[in-house]
């Protein structure tokens, strides 16, 4: 440690030693100099701490469909207790606690949507994700039991390949759950990327861990010329030869069942694409997985990655939220844009790009190059 990484770190410990004084925080509150900022404190601590009832009443309006009822119109509490099967009271109760969350406002004698509300309202995928939070929650009853792996999660067997040896020998009941969410959810991953990446520069698109292919379908629809090629597990390469028939994309589409860790990958393609998927595994796996997709594509082919990535600005929380969500699944972590460089780097990658997208919260996309 330098002189000024020193003095730095001196100085931020005298910091924390004054901002951890209950008398400088009177002071602070007092000080109208100091105030608004010691007030913005003040909230972002009960945000902190109160943050899992927020999401809880988050989840309580969507499960009750109190946002679809209010997409009409405001609508009184005589009128809503009916529709949600709550009492007058305990209808009031969740219709206030909406309010201070700006999910829904209050409007002459009623309750309608507000800014917040209105925006989930409109976006199904984003509904979707709420009714599916209920999982992760129940595995954060005890964040230190979960920590110390104490206890397995319910997320590791919602996603039944986390902890499987042999991944490609899933059925198709076992993965129905969770690639239907995934399938919900991916059209705003994939409207996102292709946003901030011209598809139609490329001839032949490979999605790696594919899904159902609906970002093989947002593609098809970004590029008509473009030839599409999917790859998951055989179970889920079905559903997706399902849902590709009825877009209207079977003639253009390649679709191949297998284990991506093992198997040996379609080539020809000249852009490939791994969505939502590296930070669904560790270390060893990322790169096992990193130096397979670099056997099936050419020199100077694209690789993109697209996922939430730690660091990002706009994406802060991240480290948070995925630290969790991985641990309860039993597998992962989010990792920093370099650390997923590096892994590259190491698979026979190189030339990165970050692109700049309007949502880096929901994913962000890095663009790499075989070499």
């Amino acid at each position: 440690m330098n002189f000024f990484d020193q003095w730095l770190e001196r100085l931020r410990s005298r910091r924390d030693r004054l901002v951890a004084d209950p008398r400088f925080q009177r002071w602070a509150l007092k000080n109208p100099f100091t105030r608004p900022l010691a007030r913005r404190g003040a909230r972002a601590g009960l945000d902190l701490a109160a943050g899992f009832v927020y999401s809880q009443v988050l989840v309580a309006c969507v499960q009750l469909k109190l946002l679809d009822a209010l997409r009409d119109g405001p609508l009184g509490v005589d009128a809503l207790a009916p529709r949600l099967a709550l009492s007058e009271a305990a209808t009031r109760r969740l219709l206030e606690a909406a309010a201070s969350l700006n999910l829904i406002e209050r409007r002459g004698g009623g309750y309608g949507l507000g800014l917040l509300g209105a925006a989930f309202a409109g976006n199904r995928a984003a509904l979707m994700i709420v009714e599916h939070q209920p999982l992760l929650y129940a595995d954060l009853t005890d964040p230190v039991a979960l920590l110390r792996q104490e206890k397995r999660g319910r997320l590791a067997d919602y996603w039944p390949y986390s902890d499987g040896d042999t991944p490609e020998t899933l059925s198709a009941q076992q993965v129905a759950p969770y690639s239907a969410f995934m399938a919900a959810t991916q059209p705003m991953v994939a409207q996102e990327a292709l946003d901030a990446f011209d598809i139609s520069r490329h001839r032949r698109v490979l999605d790696i861990g594919g899904g159902e292919g609906v970002f093989l379908t947002a593609a098809a629809a970004r590029a008509p010329h473009l030839q599409l090629a999917l790859f998951d597990l055989p179970a889920v390469a079905a559903r997706a030869k399902v849902r590709l028939e009825e877009a209207g994309l079977l003639a253009r589409t390649e679709i191949h069942g297998g284990d991506f860790l093992n198997d040996a990958l379609p080539e020809g393609a000249d852009v490939a694409t791994l969505i939502r998927i590296v930070h669904d595994h560790d270390d060893a796996s990322a790169l096992k997985l990193l130096r397979n997709v670099r056997k099936a594509l050419a020199p100077g082919a694209t690789l993109l990655i697209i996922e939430g990535m730690s660091g990002v600005k706009g994406a802060e929380p991240l480290d948070a939220y995925y630290g969790f969500y991985t641990l309860a699944m039993g597998r992962g972590e989010p990792r920093r844009v370099e650390e997923i460089e590096a892994l590259l780097r190491e698979s026979g990658f190189g030339k990165f790009r970050l692109l700049r997208n309007a949502l880096p919260m929901l994913a962000s996309i890095l663009v790499a190059e075989a070499v």
